[in-house]
């Protein structure tokens, strides 16, 4: 499709909105880049946007994966999309990458890694940098789904860096969260922490395939051991683990329908929209954190303040704890 818009910034903000409504993929590229701008007079516009676009959203699939190191998210998404997308779906894939603590810098790398979704025209792939935010989620994550949502996708899967304690904020933005995990790789509960497994919808043991597969099948029935043990997070829903593997594609069919049969059984208790309400919730109060944060960041009277308990702490004259009681106080 081409482009609707000019590609420069004089084009308003009412031309992009209408773009991206008609599925611009050029506009839906641009207005990603407008929500991940830390810039203020980029922030304002970007909320405006998507109160543009919200009431263009809402009824769509939002999937959240997560899995060990070397467990291949990326193999696997693709797999999934393109076997989505043949089904007549509109795939888009947020894949957020790790962002340098030092440099700020980003591999970026899924959009190499997923060669064929790329270039699939019913599917949309973001590599998106995580700039250190907590629970590998980009800080943008959300405003990004929810611009993919208003130009048509109807399934939307946000790969997180990688997992850990951290990773679970990625529970608060998604319907489903599957959760990958290897087999062979030692104790199978050492690859993942405990707080992970009681979020997770669905388990999926991937490369259940050649040699590997009896080792998976075993590996699953560990997994559906320990899930006994832990309390299921929905009285509706028990959380299943199967095997797949991305390479033969075996398994995913029966997992997108585990996807379809998780979203029935939550609608009809009424918990999905329950979720769903929560997580709209955690994202102001998140928001509400951020921005105070930047405010007092920016103002120069703090910052002094916090740079002279700062040396105090590091010179070891002052607690941690008492440092921040005076600087709030202050």
């Amino acid at each position: 499709m081409s482009s609707a818009i000019p590609n420069d910034e004089s084009a308003s903000d009412s031309d992009l909105a209408a773009a991206v409504l008609a599925g611009d993929r050029s506009a839906v590229g641009r207005a990603i880049t407008l929500v991940e701008s830390t810039k203020p007079e980029h922030r304002h516009r970007a909320a405006a946007l998507v109160e543009v676009l919200l009431p263009h959203t809402g009824d769509v699939e939002r999937i959240g994966i997560t899995g060990v190191p070397g467990v291949g998210k990326s193999t696997f998404i693709e797999s999934l999309g393109l076997r989505l997308t043949e089904a007549d779906h509109r795939v888009a894939v947020v894949a957020v990458d790790p962002s340098s603590s030092r440099s700020g810098g980003s591999i970026l790398a899924d959009k190499t890694r997923m060669t064929k979704l790329s270039v699939d025209d019913r599917a949309f792939v973001r590599p998106t940098p995580s700039a250190g935010t907590l629970g590998g989620v980009a800080r943008a994550t959300r405003e990004s789904m929810l611009v993919l949502e208003a130009a048509g996708y109807d399934v939307i899967i946000v790969e997180t860096v990688g997992v850990g304690q951290s990773e679970t904020l990625v529970h608060s933005l998604v319907d489903v969260f599957l959760v990958l995990m290897l087999a062979g790789a030692g104790d199978e509960m050492q690859g993942i922490k405990k707080g992970v497994l009681e979020l997770a919808d669905l388990v999926a043991v991937n490369k259940a395939d050649g040699d590997n597969l009896q080792r998976a099948e075993l590996a699953a029935g560990d997994y559906r051991r320990a899930l006994h043990l832990l309390a299921p997070q929905s009285p509706s829903w028990s959380t299943p683990v199967v095997t797949c593997s991305a390479l033969t594609g075996e398994g995913l069919d029966e997992l997108w329908a585990l996807v379809q049969k998780h979203r029935r059984a939550l609608e009809e208790t009424g918990e999905r929209h329950e979720r769903r309400r929560e997580q709209q919730l955690d994202w102001m109060r998140n928001m509400v954190r951020e921005r105070l944060l930047d405010n007092l960041s920016a103002d120069a009277a703090f910052a002094a303040r916090n740079a002279e308990l700062e040396a105090a702490v590091a010179a070891g004259k002052l607690s941690p704890s008492v440092a921040v009681d005076r600087l709030l106080e202050s």
